[in-house]
């Protein structure tokens, strides 16, 4: 495995990483919040981007332009049914989410989940080198590489798992300092 190959592999795993930190609840409102809630709209299921427009007018609120009538009661109940603790009213085809401040109690528990899909996040960037290292031993083995070259590869995948893991820290940090805030 080239380092090259290990680098996209931690990409992604970042990419995945920020994905989850930004349906996380803040103390501020996000459009990012309500991605994912998926709607029953006549007996299938769409992603609620695609039901209305949503927009954030205020720090503590989400609206969502809902484009037909009839889905406005499914926009609502899937908001609620999402686990989030959020509780949407109606105005016509306007669904309006206020996002309450979070309790102390509220924070801690969202930060204990923010630490666990930071460890999750490492622990994929670890298993991304050891597949690595894996790759180099066996050319090592093989003698397609020298034993210098195995040493620099092993220096090189492991700065580059470094830098990730680095990275996934400080998006912890960051997601972590804005959950504090009052």
């Amino acid at each position: 495995m080239d380092v090259k190959l290990l680098e996209e592999e931690c990409k992604k795993t970042l990419a995945v990483f920020k994905r989850d930190l930004s349906k996380m609840r803040g103390g501020r409102a996000s459009a990012s919040l309500l991605e994912g809630i998926l709607v029953d709209y006549y007996g299938s299921t769409v992603p609620l981007n695609q039901l209305g427009n949503m927009n954030v007018p205020e720090p503590r609120q989400i609206t969502i332009q809902v484009y037909d009538t009839g889905a406005v009661e499914a926009v609502e109940k899937a908001i609620r049914s999402a686990d989030l603790g959020l509780n949407p009213s109606r105005d016509g085809n306007l669904v309006r989410v206020i996002i309450p401040s979070l309790t102390e109690e509220r924070r801690k528990e969202f930060i204990k989940k923010l630490h666990k899909m930071a460890e999750e996040s490492r622990i994929s960037v670890r298993n991304h080198r050891r597949d690595a290292l894996e790759v180099i031993k066996k050319q090592e083995k093989d003698k397609d590489i020298s034993t210098d070259d195995f040493k620099r590869g092993q220096e090189a995948i492991q700065k580059v798992t470094d830098r990730f893991v680095k990275e996934v820290d400080d998006l912890l940090a960051g997601k972590e300092k804005e959950m504090m805030e009052v």
